[in-house]
């Protein structure tokens, strides 16, 4: 089974950017579409942003203009660039096929706050 490991999380303030990494045990980038997701507690997990084999990639209206999905399957690596980062970016994100796989990483924990 491919398992996931996602990195790049922390505090940031308002206004701020982060970049995210995914690293996949498996060549699946240029097989599947493949995601960015978030959940708050509370609420369901939500995709951001996913990118097709092809490379062309979707955004949740909320992160549209501000976040960026690319990947590299030489590397197996998929990111997520945030830029303009808001309170209510605040999650932990997850990446997953698209759609998703029943397992799931640990995922990496983003705080925006000042």
């Amino acid at each position: 089974q491919v398992q996931l490991v996602e990195s790049g999380g922390g505090l940031v303030q308002p206004g701020g950017s982060l970049r995210l990494s995914c690293v996949a045990s498996g060549n699946i980038f240029n097989i599947y579409a493949m995601g960015w997701y978030r959940q708050t507690p509370g609420k369901q997990r939500e995709l951001v942003a996913s990118i097709a084999r092809s490379g062309n990639t979707n955004y949740a209206n909320s992160v549209k203009g501000r976040f960026t999905i690319s990947k590299d399957n030489a590397k197996n690596m998929m990111y997520l660039q945030m830029n303009s980062l808001r309170p209510e970016d605040t999650a932990v994100y997850y990446c997953n096929r698209n759609p998703p796989m029943v397992y799931w990483g640990q995922g990496t924990q983003v705080t925006v706050s000042s």
